[in-house]
């Protein structure tokens, strides 16, 4: 279940929620009480391990790969 992070503008206190995402939107009370909350935009971080994708083919032994986005000749 996804994790939203909320502010409370009462008293300044953040926090976290876990709930369906189509309750994402739905108004959130803080741990305090209070009812006047905004709900905070989160960086989502997806990583893996370096070797868990495949390198990238040069493109065979007689040149011609890419270097930089660029072809080399």
């Amino acid at each position: 279940m996804p994790r939203y992070e909320y502010r409370c503008r009462s008293c300044g206190d953040t926090f976290e929620l876990s709930r369906p995402m189509a309750e994402s939107s739905a108004p959130a009370s803080c741990p305090v009480g209070h009812e006047d909350t905004v709900k905070l935009l989160s960086a989502v971080a997806v990583g893996g391990s370096a070797g868990s994708a495949p390198a990238p083919s040069s493109g065979g032994g007689g040149g011609g790969g890419c270097c930089g986005g660029g072809c080399c000749g």
